[in-house]
């Protein structure tokens, strides 16, 4: 195992990565643990809020972020700096984007259902972090031979067509298979072929005069999300709290 290790993360300078992914898995898991502690009134947790303003903690997760990130960049990806640096940067990126939602509507939308958002794009996040650690590499190069790679024609061909097949999944209206598909080029090849989301700049060019088209549209996404909406939600709701829920309106 320690060879491995060594082998698979230390040498190839990935170290730094782990321990930034691991301290902001866990600083999201923390986070939300207190978080969700002052929600329920339990245990000796309270909001920063000095002079009666209220504290979010994307602000110290900002401030580490920027620390994290500078240190990173003027350290090598070895030794004991490096580490550092990266620790402090998951930390920061756990606390920022754990408030996301927040950033995005400019309110403060942390136990609402915009507030998913936050949960969403942690795990994206995480889920990019994995890919590269993983081996994974931008637009398909790693999956490129040594004198693929010294083929100037080759390499900007490739490029090219894996980045083309991203914007295609993108204008199809599915944001997150795109973020995927820039490291995992099969599946944009996967959603390039597959139906646009209704209501997407490709369905609104390309299926404007095809009616039977926008109907297999619409059909599909209502069965997708009718599939996967609950697992979905009850995974935010595990993992980052269930929203509040709105007092039903009088009639």
């Amino acid at each position: 195992m320690g060879h491995w290790f060594y082998r698979n993360i230390v040498e190839p300078g990935k170290l730094p990565m782990l321990l930034a992914l691991a301290s902001f898995i866990i600083t999201f898991l923390a986070t939300r643990t207190i978080t969700r502690l002052i929600r329920a009134g339990r245990g000796p947790f309270k909001n920063v809020t000095p002079g009666g303003m209220h504290i979010h903690h994307v602000v110290p997760g900002v401030i580490l972020t920027v620390i994290g990130g500078f240190g990173a960049v003027g350290s090598a990806l070895h030794g004991p700096a490096a580490a550092a640096c990266a620790i402090i940067f998951g930390i920061g990126a756990g606390l920022v984007l754990d408030e996301f939602a927040l950033i995005l509507h400019l309110d403060d939308v942390y136990w609402t259902e915009q507030g998913r958002q936050s949960v969403e794009v942690v795990v994206l996040a995480a889920a990019l972090a994995l890919l590269v650690l993983s081996g994974f590499a931008p637009l398909g190069v790693n999956q490129m031979t040594p004198d693929e790679r010294q083929d100037r024609v080759s390499l900007i061909a490739t490029l090219v067509i894996n980045f083309l097949l991203v914007l295609v999944v993108l204008f199809k209206g599915k944001p997150r298979m795109a973020l995927i598909s820039v490291l995992v080029p099969f599946v944009a090849l996967f959603g390039a072929v597959r139906l646009a989301r209704p209501g997407s700049p490709w369905a609104r060019r390309f299926y404007r005069k095809r009616p039977k088209a926008r109907a297999r549209a619409r059909l599909r996404s209502f069965r997708h999300d009718r599939r996967w909406d609950r697992p979905r939600r009850r995974f935010q709701d595990l993992i980052g709290g269930a929203p509040d829920r709105l007092p039903a309106r009088k009639r």
